[in-house]
């Protein structure tokens, strides 16, 4: 699909809710926005990382070259990290091409690394770079490792598991990390002192950030580090 400037990511997922709303069975659905409230009223967002946080080293492993390290992620420019639940989420479908059509092209321009990432398996997390053929890098949070060091986890509450249990795997089954754990979706950009510049953190599913002010951000970086000593 041709890149629009005018798409705007939060229009595509307001669109999924209403064909959910629509079509999908009531009960179900009120699960899924019960637990998305939930998590909206109770989120706790002083244990978010911040902005001006210096991050400790960390690993990823990309579905298909392997290990990533803070510092391969860093040696081109600034970093920037999408964290996102597993290859079937449906928001994720919406999402992660959204930012292959508005983000990745101008992130590539600007010389940063686009990266993202799920705690859910490389065998299982490389099908959704597959099916959509995209041309950044899809990396694994082995045992949340990092969106735990960030704070951005959250559980399912009882009424999602009983639902998810029904239809006969657990989350923890579906990503392969055995937990019910998975990250609110966040975006973070990391400058190449390895200190978090931007970072907005989701706890409502279908509200995501937009690629705007991510390039902006990194606009900013970059214009730092072009300016003379």
């Amino acid at each position: 699909m041709p890149s629009n400037n005018k798409e705007s990511l939060r229009q595509l997922l307001a669109d999924l809710h209403a064909e959910r709303v629509a079509t999908m069975d009531p009960k179900a659905l009120k699960i899924n926005i019960d637990q998305r409230q939930l998590l909206v009223d109770t989120a706790d967002r002083t244990s978010f990382a911040k902005v001006g946080d210096a991050l400790a080293p960390f690993s990823l492993q990309e579905v298909n070259t392997g290990t990533l390290t803070l510092d391969s992620l860093l040696e081109q420019g600034p970093a920037v990290l999408v964290f996102f639940r597993f290859a079937g989420c449906p928001a994720c479908n919406i999402a992660l091409p959204y930012y292959q059509r508005q983000l990745a092209p101008g992130l590539k321009k600007l010389g940063a690394t686009l990266a993202a990432v799920s705690p859910q398996v490389p065998e299982r997390l490389v099908d959704i770079k597959l099916r959509h053929n995209f041309d950044f890098l899809v990396a694994s949070d082995l045992d949340n490792q990092l969106a735990r060091q960030l704070g951005i986890l959250y559980t399912f509450n009882q009424a999602s598991r009983q639902a998810a249990l029904a239809n006969g795997k657990s989350i923890g089954e579906v990503t392969g990390t055995g937990t019910w754990e998975l990250p609110m979706p966040t975006v973070l950009i990391i400058d190449r002192e390895r200190v978090i510049r931007f970072i907005d953190v989701a706890p409502d599913w279908l509200v995501r950030t937009e690629a705007e002010p991510i390039l902006a951000a990194v606009k900013e970086i970059v214009a730092e580090q072009q300016l003379p000593a």
